[in-house]
């Protein structure tokens, strides 16, 4: 299984890494797959490819993400990110739709 570590953020990566079992976080539905067929968790390890570190909460700036405390941080796949990324951005943008209030008439 390959463990290397990225070029930067070396200690926090394996921070997250070692806990996660160096296997992707997702699990559930986060990114669309229920992972029904892995007992609820995307089997996506090391070996695989890169994982990603990033936040749970996706839709965060990539300032505000840098300032996560790695209690915080997940390891994801690139393709579970992605899309648990754009479900959470569709979602955030359905909530921003439906607590706008009306705009106020001109006429």
């Amino acid at each position: 299984m390959s463990k290397r570590p990225p070029l930067g953020a070396t200690a926090v990566w394996e921070a997250v890494m070692e806990p996660a079992g160096h296997q992707c976080q997702c699990m559930g539905g986060l990114c669309g797959s229920k992972h029904s067929d892995t007992g609820l968790r995307c089997l996506h390890t090391s070996a695989h490819g890169r994982l990603l570190v990033a936040p749970a909460d996706l839709t965060l700036s990539t300032i505000a993400a840098a300032a996560v405390p790695v209690e915080e941080l997940r390891a994801w796949c690139a393709s579970c990110h992605a899309k648990a990324r754009n479900r959470q951005l569709a979602a955030a943008r359905e909530l921003a739709r439906r607590t706008t209030d009306e705009p106020l008439s001109l006429f």
